[in-house]
């Protein structure tokens, strides 16, 4: 569920054709914002999805979350029944969760008093709901968790999954992140930071990774949800297995809240934490779906990081952002990327960075730029970072 079209095929069809599903900001008057364009759902109406009564309780993180499990439940094969609800779990999170509904919310009670306030008003607004709605609605009764770690949740939402299965917690999850605060809030407290692009009358050119013009993200929303299984009970029941995740890494930066390092250092240690996990060489990896948020300090630090970890192999591997597509999905971009570099996998391609036109100081790697490569692509990174340092790595692999 992305900026680039409702369910997988549509989304990954046209990151592969090269669109950008970033333009102006039509969920609010952005008169007064520095920042007026968007990475936006176009399409996805919540009535086809729910009923009547389910909106009533339900933000835009619950809604995306919902509708991408049940894409990927339908994409997977698997039915959950009374045989097997013990052993699926879920674990979706949400970098900031039911922002619309707290500012609507707050916007009532200013007007007319605490007696309009909803009874769904905090089910509505926690982060953990999305992975409590998905797990009510298709009866799984595994372990249910929800991080909350800013842009990294919706990675490490899938890492913790992979765990879970790992040590014999659950056989199956449904895992992967969801946002939506395209709101006054929202990309007024991003701006307040001097966080996102202000590229307003060019919005398909904004988010730009890499670019010695790049001034900032693009905030997005969506989500990216996934179905991970322990591979003797999808193998046994001929599941079509699209990549294997082989190895997972956390680390912190302990530097500042919302600035990375500036070698890199959280970002060094996750990758080789995840090789390690996963037992690879770095000459061992093809591809990178680097963090690339487009912005100056992020950019670089990560490219340094990778290096460090890579050394001269920096050089031979591919490495690209999705979010030159997409936008900043917040939390949720953790768990679309892992999707996208699993669909890259099973089709041997590459997706592009696009609008890199002129590469920035030092951002010397093979980025892909501005059209997706077909090429061999066995082993993958894929790197997800967030506010106050945290940061998680996931190597996936082809499995043959």
């Amino acid at each position: 569920m992305s900026p680039l079209g409702v369910g997988t095929r549509e989304s990954w069809s046209a990151l592969l054709a090269g669109k950008s599903g970033i333009g102006l900001n039509t969920r609010f008057d952005v008169t007064d914002y520095p920042a007026k364009i968007a990475g936006q759902v176009e399409g996805f109406e919540a009535a086809d999805y729910f009923e009547r009564k389910e909106l009533k309780k339900t933000d835009y993180h619950i809604q995306y979350s919902m509708a991408a499990a049940g894409f990927a439940l339908a994409d997977s094969g698997f039915e959950i029944d009374g045989g097997n609800a013990e052993r699926v779990g879920v674990a979706i999170g949400s970098g900031i969760g039911g922002l619309t509904t707290l500012e609507q919310t707050h916007s009532r009670v200013m007007e007319r008093g605490p007696s309009r306030i909803s009874p769904f008003f905090i089910p509505s607004l926690a982060v953990n709901l999305a992975a409590g709605h998905v797990s009510i609605r298709y009866g799984a009764r595994g372990p249910n968790t929800a991080p909350s770690t800013a842009c990294t949740t919706g990675l490490h939402a899938v890492g913790d999954a992979f765990r879970m299965i790992q040590h014999g917690y659950a056989d199956t999850m449904i895992a992967g992140g969801a946002e939506g605060v395209v709101t006054p809030l929202g990309v007024g407290g991003f701006c307040a930071m001097k966080a996102l692009s202000t590229r307003n009358d060019e919005p398909e050119r904004a988010s730009r990774p890499w670019d010695r013009d790049r001034d900032g993200f693009v905030l997005g929303e969506g989500a990216g949800i996934m179905i991970l299984e322990e591979l003797e009970q999808a193998r046994a029941r001929g599941a079509d297995i699209y990549a294997e995740i082989s190895g997972y890494g956390m680390s912190a930066d302990a530097h500042h809240i919302s600035a990375p390092h500036p070698e890199g250092l959280g970002a060094e240690s996750v990758m080789n934490r995840a090789l390690a996990d996963a037992e690879r060489t770095p000459e061992e990896v093809d591809y990178i779906n680097a963090h690339g948020t487009s912005t100056p300090l992020g950019d670089i630090a990560e490219v340094r990081a990778i290096k460090r970890v890579f050394g001269e192999h920096a050089y031979k591997l591919a490495v690209s952002s999705t979010k030159s597509a997409t936008g900043h999905l917040l939390g949720a971009a953790g768990g679309l990327e892992t999707g996208f570099v699993c669909l890259a996998i099973r089709d041997q391609v590459m997706p592009a960075t696009l609008n890199l036109e002129n590469p920035g100081e030092d951002c010397d790697l093979d980025f892909v730029p501005l059209e997706a490569r077909e090429g061999k692509l066995d082993v993958a990174v894929n790197n997800a970072f967030g506010f106050g340092g945290t940061n998680g790595a996931l190597i996936l692999e082809r499995y043959t």
